[in-house]
């Protein structure tokens, strides 16, 4: 069995309007791998960034096709991960991985 890094999992924060509304209630979103869960998530959000994870939400968004100037275009999927922390604690996105 392969040995996993804890950065392998966790691809990178995504920073929209959505998830800087969330970040209000404690709530962080990162970009993670396909094959990554609750688990392993959770893990290595604690280990990375020394927080206690409280609840994590997985969403997976589906490949879909965009019309862009009369073509059709490919967007693909990716899984995105809602970490909620605990209460009084946060993450500074600023700062990188």
């Amino acid at each position: 069995m392969e040995k996993i890094h804890l950065y392998d999992k966790i691809i990178s924060p995504l920073l929209t309007e959505k998830s800087t509304n969330l970040s209000g209630l404690n709530k962080i979103v990162f970009k993670v791998h396909k094959n990554a869960n609750k688990k392993n998530i959770k893990s290595n959000i604690e280990k990375i960034f020394k927080v206690n994870v409280t609840k994590v939400n997985i969403i997976n968004k589906q490949n879909r096709t965009k019309l862009t100037r009369g073509r059709k275009v490919k967007i693909s999927g990716f899984k995105k991960a809602i970490i909620t922390l605990k209460k009084g604690q946060s993450i500074d996105l600023t700062t990188g991985i």
